[in-house]
């Protein structure tokens, strides 16, 4: 192999090991996702409101890109609030279950979805409240 092959071959191999690296959403990286989970407590009929407070002690999930089902589930603190550590910058689902305030799904059980988009390295992107019913 002479010199400007052998350049050329390196180059090659520099290029599509640089594309093979490129990391896509999901754990491994040094970007965060946090955010609160915050409970609006209503009668059976979801006509006068109880209480509110944090939603301790509750899951929460990602979903990293488009996989299906989740990719992890973290419980919230006891002040509501959770935090995804460790993602690379993507795209991701963030969701969380509550109670169905139009009472018309027949298992009282919806998804309160967010989806967000990390941007850069070392980003920590901040949901702030995301509320759901009991």
């Amino acid at each position: 192999m002479n010199p400007k092959q052998l350049f050329v071959s390196i180059a090659v191999a520099t290029l599509l090991l640089a594309i093979g690296c490129r990391k896509e959403a999901g754990s491994g990286g040094n970007c965060a996702i946090q955010g609160r989970l915050w409970v609006r407590d209503f009668n059976s009929t979801f006509t006068q409101l109880i209480a509110e407070y944090p939603g301790e002690d509750t899951y929460v999930y990602i979903v990293y890109g488009s996989h299906y089902g989740y990719d992890e589930r973290i419980k919230t603190d006891y002040k509501g609030e959770f935090e995804f550590t460790a993602l690379y910058p993507g795209e991701y689902t963030i969701y969380a279950y509550s109670a169905d305030s139009t009472l018309t799904d027949p298992n009282n059980n919806v998804a309160v979805l967010r989806e967000v988009t990390i941007e850069k390295r070392k980003e920590v992107v901040d949901l702030g409240n995301i509320v759901i019913y009991e």
